[in-house]
């Protein structure tokens, strides 16, 4: 290529792209869009089986990064804990009446991240990535495009508004990708505490944490980790004496949200430890939040290791659970293990395995002190990762453990588990036949060396069980998802669907012509000056 060619495709790349080679797309897909198409989805399944039950009670769980591989894993690591040869065993979930694959792209990126597939999932509307709680018109990082107009209603409010009670439990930091999303909306995911956020940017839009004191005022039972986006850097953590807090604004939000609570006479409580979390039932409490580390939670392989003692992902939901049900009009209820995925970017599969059981336990528990007849239980994941299980191995052969007798073309063993990229450098592989394949800290093997293992984006499955719980069968759009729910729950049946407004899609379509116009007549210009 010549450099007049050259320079044509540069510059031509440059008024085309959004920067790191993504297409800068003028082709926005609002809220109404996908609205539209949840609401053709929905009745297209209420014509092939009709179903007036209505779930008093919704309890979801998220597996972050649980993609099909990583729930046949676990499956067959359950089993094999258990001395059985593995493959047979069924997770709790898998026992569910109704499965289904929903398609969890952004509207950028065919891999997703956490923050936008939780919005789709929580709002019910998808969105680019890195963003959290907004709609498409955002950019990410860039606060000079957002608005408040743009902000996205969650599921959370919905039902609070119907007057249930709701919670939210996660093992991830409150502040994360998955969590905000319930309640946050901002540019920008990364931007959890007050020195995240740009200079600039600080007065328009507020951090993540102190969204939580603000937004999720009335949020009825916290559960989560990630203390030290909450206190200010001049005080020490409870657990960690030796560490501090991260806020460099001087705000305590977990003083302020006790005084919140204090002001309006609510009864509430914090508490930071086991011992304290165990005391909850006991009491009766109108709001209850829990910290339970200064980051994110303890892998529950680890957990016993912790000097001030942390509730498990099943006590959480059952504790949740036992306050919620105070209230007569139902609950929602929202559980994420959020470990799973931070074990596979480091290619433990091991704990993303023990992770996922787990959350088994926890489903199991929450199927036991709930009634399939008014609750809709929803299983479902984010996004994937790029683990299989390759190779022929025997049947009952350690999901952790070497294929078998046969071996690679370099003359060297392998895995049963594989990750597709990751951190290593794979041009010198060494053979894992004397390796502790078994351990948690075990790293297995991958082919693209990067600085880290990546999401997938292949479609997640969901398992549904309850009133209406057909309507989450087949394959569908994530943000499907929450549209069904919230008909399930009769949380507006008629009124959450939004149908295109003319002038709506007439202002899309000539924002579209014009820009994309101009670009063409950029380039016709360029090819007539350098050729």
């Amino acid at each position: 290529m010549d450099y007049k060619a050259a320079l044509f495709y540069f510059i031509l790349s440059a008024v085309t792209s959004g920067g790191n080679g993504a297409p800068k797309s003028r082709k926005l897909e609002l809220r109404d869009v996908w609205n539209k198409r949840a609401s053709e989805e929905l009745n297209k399944r209420l014509n092939l089986q009709q179903n007036n039950n209505v779930a008093k009670n919704i309890v979801m769980f998220m597996g972050d990064g649980m993609g099909i591989p990583t729930v046949t894993g676990a499956r067959i690591y359950k089993g094999q804990m258990a001395g059985n040869s593995g493959e047979e065993t069924v997770l709790s979930f898998e026992e569910f009446p109704y499965v289904g694959l929903a398609k969890t792209y952004n509207t950028d990126r065919q891999v997703p991240d956490s923050a936008a597939t939780a919005t789709a999932i929580f709002t019910g509307v998808k969105t680019r990535f890195g963003l959290v709680g907004v709609d498409d018109r955002v950019i990410r990082g860039d606060c000079d495009s957002y608005r408040p107009e743009m902000d996205l209603k969650t599921i959370f409010f919905i039902a609070k508004e119907a007057g249930k009670s709701v919670a939210l439990v996660t093992t991830s930091r409150l502040t994360h990708a998955t969590p905000s999303a319930a309640y946050a909306h901002s540019p920008e995911r990364w931007w959890e505490k007050d020195d995240k956020v740009p200079k600039a940017c600080r007065g328009r839009v507020a951090d993540v944490a102190s969204q939580f004191v603000t937004n999720a005022k009335d949020f009825d039972v916290v559960f989560a980790g990630g203390r030290k986006y909450f206190i200010p850097n001049s005080e020490s953590d409870p657990e960690y004496p030796e560490k501090i807090g991260g806020r460099t604004d001087g705000r305590n939000l977990i003083k302020e949200w006790e005084a919140d609570k204090a002001g309006r006479n609510l009864t509430y409580k914090y508490v930071w430890r086991k011992k304290e979390f165990d005391q909850l039932e006991a009491g009766n409490y109108d709001r209850v939040l829990g910290l339970f580390d200064e980051d994110a939670m303890q892998f529950e392989a680890y957990r016993n290791n912790d000097g001030a003692g942390e509730p498990s992902l099943h006590e959480m939901t059952e504790m949740a659970i036992k306050l919620l049900k105070r209230n007569k009009n139902g609950f929602f209820l929202f559980v994420e293990s959020a470990l799973i995925d931070l074990a596979h970017h480091k290619k433990h599969a091991k704990l993303a395995f023990h992770e996922t059981v787990e959350m088994d336990r926890a489903i199991s528990a929450a199927s036991r002190m709930t009634d399939e007849k008014d609750t809709l239980t929803v299983v479902t994941a984010d996004h994937s990762h790029v683990m299989t299980i390759s190779g022929y191995p025997f049947r009952g052969n350690s999901i952790l453990g070497i294929s078998g007798p046969a071996k690679a073309g370099d003359g060297k063993h392998y895995t049963t588990l594989f990750y597709a990229n990751g951190d290593s450098n794979n041009h010198h592989r060494k053979d894992p036949m004397h390796d502790n394949t078994e351990a948690f800290s075990y790293s297995f093997q991958s082919g693209i060396p990067r600085s880290g293992e990546t999401h997938g984006g292949e479609d997640v499955s969901v398992h549904a069980r309850g009133p209406c719980s057909h309507l989450l069968s087949g394959v569908y759009e994530q943000n499907y998802i929450q549209h069904a729910i919230i008909y399930a729950a009769g949380l507006g049946r008629t009124t959450y669907i939004k149908t295109v407004e003319a002038a709506s899609s007439v202002s899309a379509a000539a924002d579209f012509i014009i820009v994309h116009s101009g670009l063409l007549l950029i380039s016709h210009l360029m090819a007539k000056i350098l050729f």
